[in-house]
């Protein structure tokens, strides 16, 4: 890679997730200065299940990012029912369309901070206050959350990658009305101490009813994590009670049985959870003079989408490679690089809820289509067939390709 073009140059990155520390890495590896804020007083540490596909397979790679592979022949998957009945499915990276490499949020905000030069600054428990676009540069105003002190910078480019509710594209944006589209459902997710009982560590689980499903993904050489979703009635009032609360509403009035029972007993005593609504953000730009949104700032595709962490490590990716293209003209760079990405995300967004229906059932009809699917995959002749259609599909290749290459 270049690393001398426009030296000295400074970027500011808000936020250490994935699209963050993506960003900041590849900044300085095309020869940026990079400071990162991060609104919390320390990392994040472990994180639920997610499918790294052959698009951020590939950016992470260039970057140097060296994901582990947590998959082996013995990871089997069950569909299973309250009455522990259970019958043989398709494990995850079979059933979803291009090559995919299960691991956990942590895996992938762990690895890229690794490959992090220390020569990037981080400031921990610091935010925006306010960003002005100013000739040739963005004045930040910073703010340190521990003393309240708040200092003045001017940075040649300012990217938020501070997620879903984005502080940056408050600041620069504007309101977030109309720009936030709740997909309908309610998910919860956390890590599982050990394999779940009259199961090996190396076994899924798929409890799927109508309108809501349990996950257990499991890995070769990590215990299990777990994921629930369903569609409630009423979005805001599932906030307005203790999660667990709220999880085991939605999966009564019915006896739970003893796997679900300990699931949702696991997930109560888990020391970190997700549970939130999936919501995707559409804006019509993600860049505005010197200042640019990436990842679930700029375009949130969901968990059901698959693709959330694979554009993030993409579009950070692409970021630093048009920048270095475009040495000294930091806004015909961010030109080029909606220009290149707004196609294939839009495509990603669309098919969004599409990929929902592999996770939970929203009617009775998609649940009867889910269980007769489940009696074809249940065959092995039935999961060749699944298998290669989904892996010739249009999907499949959208999921695969390298965006910078393009």
């Amino acid at each position: 890679m270049n690393t001398h073009s426009t030296p000295r140059q400074r970027a500011l990155v808000v936020g250490l997730g994935i699209s963050g520390i993506a960003s900041a890495l590849r900044l300085h590896q095309a020869g940026w200065e990079v400071t990162v804020l991060e609104k919390a007083g320390e990392r994040r540490r472990g994180g639920y299940f997610i499918g790294v596909f052959g698009t951020g397979l590939a950016a992470a790679e260039r970057m140097g990012i060296e994901l582990p592979n947590r998959v082996s022949d013995e990871l089997t998957t069950y569909n299973v029912d309250r009455a522990g009945r259970r019958t043989r499915a398709m494990n995850f990276t079979d059933a979803v369309p291009g090559r995919v490499r299960p691991v956990t949020r942590g895996d992938i905000e762990d690895a890229a901070f690794d490959a992090l030069p220390a020569e990037v600054a981080i400031r921990f428990s610091s935010v925006p206050a306010a960003l002005r676009q100013v000739d040739g540069g963005v004045e930040a105003d910073i703010e340190d959350l521990a003393s309240a002190e708040v200092t003045t910078e001017r940075f040649d480019l300012v990217v938020g990658a501070d997620g879903l509710r984005s502080t940056v594209r408050r600041l620069v944006f504007g309101s977030d009305e109309g720009r936030l589209h709740r997909l309908g459902y309610v998910l919860a997710a956390c890590a599982l101490p050990d394999a779940v009982p009259g199961y090996r560590g190396t076994d899924g689980l798929v409890l799927s009813e109508e309108g809501r499903s349990a996950w257990v993904f499991p890995f070769a050489d990590r215990p299990p994590t777990l994921l629930f979703n369903y569609r409630p009635d009423d979005i805001d009032a599932e906030f307005t009670r203790p999660p667990v609360d709220s999880l085991r509403a939605a999966f009564g009035p019915e006896p739970t049985g003893e796997t679900l029972g300990w699931l949702l007993d696991r997930f109560e005593q888990a020391p970190d959870h997700l549970f939130d609504t999936p919501e995707q953000v559409r804006l019509d730009r993600w860049h505005e003079g010197r200042v640019v949104l990436v990842g679930d700032a700029a375009w949130c595709l969901t968990l059901y989408s698959g693709m959330g962490a694979a554009t993030g490590l993409a579009g950070a990716d692409l970021l630093g490679t048009l920048l270095e293209r475009h040495p000294g003209d930091v806004p015909g760079a961010l030109r080029e690089w909606e220009a290149r990405l707004r196609p294939f995300i839009e495509y990603h967004q669309g098919t969004g809820m599409d990929m929902r229906r592999i996770f939970v059932s929203a009617d009775r009809t998609e649940h009867r289509t889910r269980k007769a699917m489940n009696l074809m995959i249940g065959t092995t002749p039935g999961r060749t067939v699944f298998k290669t259609l989904q892996h010739r599909s249009k999907a499949a290749r959208l999921k695969t390709v390298d965006i910078a290459r393009v």
